[in-house]
């Protein structure tokens, strides 16, 4: 029965090849490891993103102007945000952004003016803005070079 030798007897290859499955397990872990790098390489990206949907839509910009640098010595900073934010998502923008929870927040409605260009006549758009004090000792970098 020699067709069935073949499959019942090992030879020297098939022995070198048992000895490499025996070492493969090893480099497999390795792998792992490298995959879980990179899953949490993944998962620090998923953050940031979850970070800038929370704030997308809610800071608009941050105001850089005369008063607000000089409120900015008293932790107070003035952010532009959308017209239908409240304060209680406005602070949780700034908690998501900047990692730090404000002490309280302020908002202002500000309407549009009335504006020509010859015989037109427009409007500009109302805006708002929240004027957010954090705590003592904490600060934002937004008026650097100014």
């Amino acid at each position: 029965m020699s067709i069935f030798d073949k499959f019942t007897k090992k030879t020297d290859d098939q022995s070198a090849i048992a000895e490499e499955v025996v070492s493969k397990p090893e480099t497999a872990k390795v792998d792992i490891a490298k995959k879980d790098a990179d899953n949490k390489k993944e998962v620090k990206n998923d953050v940031t993103v979850k970070i800038v949907k929370k704030t997308y839509g809610i800071l608009v910009k941050p105001l850089i102007t005369e008063k607000a640098a000089n409120l900015a010595q008293l932790n107070q900073y003035v952010f532009a945000v959308a017209n239908k934010a409240n304060k209680i998502q406005i602070s949780q923008a700034i908690e998501a952004r900047y990692g730090i929870k404000p002490v309280s927040v302020n908002v202002l409605n500000n309407s549009g003016k009335t504006v020509r260009r010859g015989r037109d006549t427009g409007r500009t758009k109302d805006w708002r803005k929240a004027i957010v004090t954090l705590p003592a000792g904490k600060t934002i970098q937004i008026h650097e070079g100014v």
